[in-house]
């Protein structure tokens, strides 16, 4: 069969191509099958043997999607079971794309515990939401991949195995559209999980994206939770004004505070000695006293000012 139209999308990289190595079957997609790598990386795809047509790679600092093509959009990929006697998989008119990241609520669990920046698929950003929709919008003005998927995308492990999303083989045969690894029949994988569809074909479709949680980082926090953030945190970098820097470079936030209220009772008290002694001179002004009772007299009255500041801005 012919294939029509353009086969490689636009800015993905071929760094990966797999296309010599196991040509494939020439086909019109009008499927597009999505994949999770549960992985945080490029996979090797064991050498382009279980290779999908393409790969979506995010770059959290970027906020965009990084995509690696390894086959022609029109050429069958080998990321699906494809059984003997049954219906045909990968190469039943289906473009195949794994997103790296995972659809697996414990391994998101885990890697969220040790740090591990990745995608996870029932919370996937909206810049992640916003490419994935390009490529679809990609597809379908080039490819006639219709914008609709009419499926549920059930949340993973329930998407495992025999599930109830799991397509008959006619009904497969018939499909066209969006779909995910789990309703593959002949297949038991339960990506993409709770995958973001209709939000990632609204966006094809040129209609605005929700920013998701991950955009907002204090969703869902309670006042107890924004008060541990502030005061139950690690120690922070001690103020350039510290004599103790050197021994002692950070410092818990109530230290801090502490220091802060301390420079504002000194500036308070420089103040008001300033205040006290200038009315103090001005008092003295063509008084006919000399200059040594002057100065005694403000000398006074700067220390009665500090002692008065002192006391009062105990509970400040």
């Amino acid at each position: 069969m012919a294939k029509t139209g353009p086969q490689r999308y636009p800015g993905a990289s071929t760094a990966y191509w797999y296309g010599s190595k196991y040509p494939g079957d020439s086909m019109e997609s009008n499927v597009i099958v999505w994949h999770t790598t549960e992985g945080t990386s490029l996979p090797s795809y064991s050498g382009g043997a279980e290779a999908p047509n393409f790969t979506a790679v995010p770059d959290f600092k970027a906020k965009r999607l990084v995509w690696y093509q390894h086959f022609d959009f029109d050429t069958s990929a080998r990321a699906l079971v494809n059984k003997a006697g049954g219906v045909e998989t990968n190469t039943m008119n289906v473009a195949q794309v794994e997103v790296v990241g995972t659809c697996d609520p414990t391994t998101h669990a885990k890697w969220t515990k040790a740090g591990y920046a990745h995608l996870y698929t029932p919370e996937l950003p909206d810049w992640a939401i916003r490419d994935l929709g390009a490529f679809a919008r990609w597809a379908n003005t080039e490819h006639g991949v219709p914008l609709s998927s009419g499926l549920t995308f059930k949340a993973y492990p329930g998407s495992y195995g025999a599930s109830s999303v799991r397509m008959s083989g006619a009904r497969w045969s018939a499909f066209k559209g969006h779909c995910g690894h789990q309703h593959v029949p002949e297949n038991d994988h339960g990506d993409p999980g709770a995958f973001p569809m209709a939000a990632i074909l609204t966006a094809a479709k040129g209609g605005s994206i929700t920013p998701s949680q991950e955009e907002d980082p204090m969703a869902g926090m309670t006042k107890d939770d924004i008060y541990d953030a502030v005061w139950k945190t690690d120690k922070v970098p001690a103020p350039a004004t510290s004599t103790t820097i050197k021994t002692n470079p950070t410092w818990a936030p109530a230290s801090i505070l502490v220091d802060i209220v301390n420079n504002v009772r000194a500036i308070r008290a420089g103040e008001a000695a300033q205040t006290a002694a200038i009315t103090a001179l001005a008092k003295l002004v063509g008084s006919g006293v000399d200059t040594a009772a002057v100065v005694t007299a403000v000398q006074a009255a700067i220390k009665d000012a500090v002692i008065d500041v002192n006391i009062n801005s105990k509970d400040a």
